[in-house]
This record gives C-alpha cells, structure tokens and sequence, in this order.
C-alpha cells in the first residue's frame, strides 16, 4: 500500500505540472531603454507559423503609481506573455495599455488585458477602424499561424477613447500620448515618456522595414515626421525593428519622398496599372524587410491615389 508521503508527493507533482501546462515559460523579454522604459521586440518579418505573428514591437513605461503599456501584442497568449514579462521587472500594477494603430500584431493581446481587467485607450479613430475590419484580420490571422497561438483571441471594443493629444498620470510619471492627425494611419499615436525623452512611434515608423502605407495620408504623415523631429527625442521605438536613433525619421522620410516621385512619374507617363509593382521598383531600398511584399504593394496604393489626383484635378 503506498505511503501518505509517496500520495502527497505524487499530489505536489501533479498540481506543479498542472501549473505549467497552465502558465508557460514566457518568450518576451523586456529589454531597457532608460530608466522605466522597456522595449519588448517583435520578431520582424511577415506573420507566420514560426514567429506566430509577434512581428511588431510593444514596450512599457513604469511610474511611482504603476505601469503603462504601449501595443498589447498578437493575441491572447501573447499578451499573457507581455503581462508576465511586465511582472518579471515590477510588481507595481498595470493601469493601462494603449494601442499605437490599427494593424493584429498591436492589439488583439488586448484579449488579455481584458481577462486582467487592465482598460485599454485607442483614438477613437482607431476604434472605427479596428470595428469595421478586424474580423476579417483575425480570421487572416488564424489561417497564417494556425488556430492553437490564436485561442481564445477575440474581437474587443476599447474602453477608452479620445480625440486630442493628451498627458497621462496613472503611472504617476510624466507620459503624453502624441495625436498628430491622420498620417501613417487615420488614428496613429506616438507615446513620449518626457522623463528620459523616448518616444514609441507605432505606425509612424518603422526601422530597416517598409512603412505600410495603404491607411496613410501622405501629407500628414509629413507633418507628423516633423512634428516628432521637433519633439527632439533621444530614442525611436518604431513599430517594427530595432529602437533607433532620431535619424530614423530622415530615413522614413526619404523612402516616403522617393515612393512619391516615382509613383507620380509612372502616373504622368501612363505606365499601365498592372506593370507598376515593377516598373515601381526603389533598389536602394531592396534589402529593407518585406520590401517584395509591402513596397511592391505601395507601389499600387499610391499609383491609383495620385491617378485619381491627375483626373479629378
């Protein structure tokens, strides 16, 4: 007959085991960026089965009062792993996560935010658009990295929006959330953290990556860039690769200028619609991430924006 002690080791055991089958070692790693301020990179590249579409970058700001979070990640275990990974560099509690723009690896881990009852704020804008496409991303999202990373992943609403920039103080530390106007996307935010000047930049940068401009407006992307310039930030966390110097803005800014001087030349020539993914082609830029995918289509996007320009002038 076995022992009480074996029974309750035996018991130990199991209820070990069953702790992490339930709680998984995280994958996140916060890395810092100055005092408080963390970076929890993306892997870069296209969303895959491999990388399970954890592409984008997140990062985290804490206080005297707690913690706010920028970009929740890709799904429900995702988020989990950024809330551990939070909890591993503080024990101050979450009091709230904001989302950059409208793109799956920046907000469908708000899932779990929501299971933690930690609110999360977007510009109303952002809200709109998330609510009138991001079924269908999610949908896209489960066929590209399978149906187990995305359990338990849902569609949400946010639990606070807003219109106008504005500074924060439930982390109890100087934060403003940066609304420029429509540019890279119609409710894009920047987060500045005016202690140590780092700015988390969303969708209005992107580092050694093609800036995806199927939601932009190009002029008020312009604006935006400069407006962050003149902010004079020490350091750039884009919304996919490495944190940066302000430089960064010069590069994006270049890529945007060169895309729109191609595109209005092919436009004036009457290059055809279906020859334009080549003819649109930017080498200087060719060894930037997903520079076949997202520059090729760009190239479409603006032909048929500054087509329409020509017409309608």
């Amino acid at each position: 007959m076995m022992s009480a002690r074996r029974l309750a080791l035996q018991g130990l055991g199991a209820v070990l085991l069953a702790s992490c089958a339930s709680s998984p070692p995280s994958t996140v790693r916060a890395n810092a960026l100055a005092p408080g301020v963390y970076l929890l990179p993306g892997s870069g590249g296209a969303a895959d089965e491999t990388n399970l579409g954890r592409v984008g970058n997140a990062g985290f700001i804490v206080g005297d009062a707690g913690v706010i979070v920028i970009d929740t990640g890709t799904s429900l275990a995702h988020g989990r792993e950024i809330l551990r990974a939070i909890k591993a560099v503080t024990d101050k509690p979450v009091k709230l996560a904001l989302v950059t723009h409208t793109r799956p690896e920046f907000l469908f881990g708000g899932a779990a935010f929501k299971e933690a009852g930690i609110p999360i704020r977007m510009h109303r804008r952002t809200a709109t658009l998330m609510a009138s496409r991001c079924e269908t991303c999610l949908k896209t999202l489960r066929q590209t990295v399978g149906e187990a990373p995305i359990a338990g992943t849902v569609m949400y609403q946010a639990d606070q929006t807003f219109e106008a920039s504005h500074a924060l103080t439930e982390a109890g530390r100087p934060v403003s959330v940066l609304y420029f106007g429509h540019s890279s996307g119609p409710g894009d935010i920047a987060v500045r953290d005016d202690a140590s000047g780092v700015v988390f930049a969303g969708g209005l940068l992107d580092a050694n990556r093609v800036p995806d401009i199927q939601d932009c407006d190009l002029e008020g992307w312009r604006r935006a860039l400069a407006a962050l310039r003149a902010l004079a930030p020490t350091t750039l966390v884009p919304g996919h690769g490495p944190a940066s110097p302000p430089a960064l803005i010069a590069t994006v800014e270049g890529y945007l200028a060169q895309l729109e001087t191609k595109l209005r030349g092919l436009v004036r020539a009457g290059v055809s619609l279906l020859d334009v993914a080549d003819a649109g082609e930017l080498p200087q830029y060719a060894n930037w991430d997903q520079y076949d995918t997202i520059h090729r289509r760009n190239a479409s996007v603006a032909y048929l924006r500054f087509e329409r320009e020509l017409l309608f002038k």
